[in-house]
């Protein structure tokens, strides 16, 4: 379903709401003047006096699918305000963010931390903040509409450059220190901690992939963004930059895992997103 959810609950949303609202402005009105007719005080008498009357039982109580509309209404109501306007869990399908984030997370989201925006569009109507480089953002990447998650790596205006496998931001080296090999002998990946603008995080680096050199210049309203599995992730160095209209929100913390298979879901990696 991906990005199509938030238009389907909308549309939903709207739909019963409509539906609630002609029930409260005509519908009911109608029960109400049958009831009368039919000098039925409560409509679990309708089974005697609408015979006499010429009004049918159906004129007197409400239609099905009104009646699961009106039942709906509410709850979707609350869902959508809290996706839109609070916050959002996700599931995370690959590991481009490893080792920050697993394959089988379910993360939330904070919707609000980068302003409030209207549902399906985007638009943000309310300043609450701006992203930080170096935090975790959910975003609808320009070249595929589904979710994507990444860390934040470029500002508007930032000139970023990948060269040797490492990180340059405005000609500064961004600080890291080697960690381990991992397996210690013939590794496949190597672990570093790096220090990228509010994060200290862990990343994987492949020692037999080159990496660069590149660079690239951020344009306003945009952000470059980066897995922490460097070689192993589908990022802007590839596909460009993220539109502002394009933000969903900012990862906060892991509250579910669940390894791939029949297994059941742990709390074992549950934690704030650093």
């Amino acid at each position: 379903m991906g990005t199509y959810f938030p238009l389907l609950l909308v549309i939903a949303t709207a739909a019963t709401g409509l539906v609630w609202l002609l029930d409260v402005l005509v519908l009911q009105k109608r029960r109400l003047a049958a009831l009368a007719v039919a000098g039925v005080e409560d409509v679990g008498d309708t089974d005697t006096r609408p015979k006499e009357t010429g009004v049918q039982a159906s004129e007197l109580v409400r239609p099905i699918a009104v009646e699961y509309s009106i039942s709906f209404f509410p709850v979707l109501l609350l869902v959508l305000v809290l996706r839109s306007f609070l916050a959002e869990p996700f599931q995370i399908p690959t590991g481009s963010m490893i080792p920050s984030l697993a394959v089988g997370d379910f993360i939330l989201v904070n919707k609000y931390s980068y302003g409030i925006r209207l549902p399906v569009l985007g638009t943000r109507v309310i300043d609450m903040g701006e992203p930080k480089r170096g935090e975790v953002m959910v975003f609808i990447p320009p070249h595929e509409d589904e979710y994507f998650i990444k860390r934040i790596v470029g500002l508007p205006g930032d000139r970023v450059r990948y060269e040797n496998k490492t990180l340059y931001i405005n000609d500064v080296e961004q600080p890291r220190s080697f960690v381990a090999n991992i397996p210690p002998t013939r590794p496949r990946y190597q672990v570093y901690s790096e220090k990228l603008g509010v994060a200290e995080h862990l990343i994987h680096l492949s020692p037999y992939r080159e990496g660069g050199p590149d660079e690239w210049v951020v344009p306003e309203g945009h952000y470059f963004m980066m897995g922490d599995n460097r070689d192993q992730s589908s990022d802007s160095r590839e596909w460009g930059f993220v539109s502002e209209d394009e933000i969903i929100g900012k990862a906060v913390a892991i509250w579910l895992h669940k390894e791939p298979g029949f297994n059941m879901p742990t709390l074992a990696r549950n934690g704030l997103i650093r």
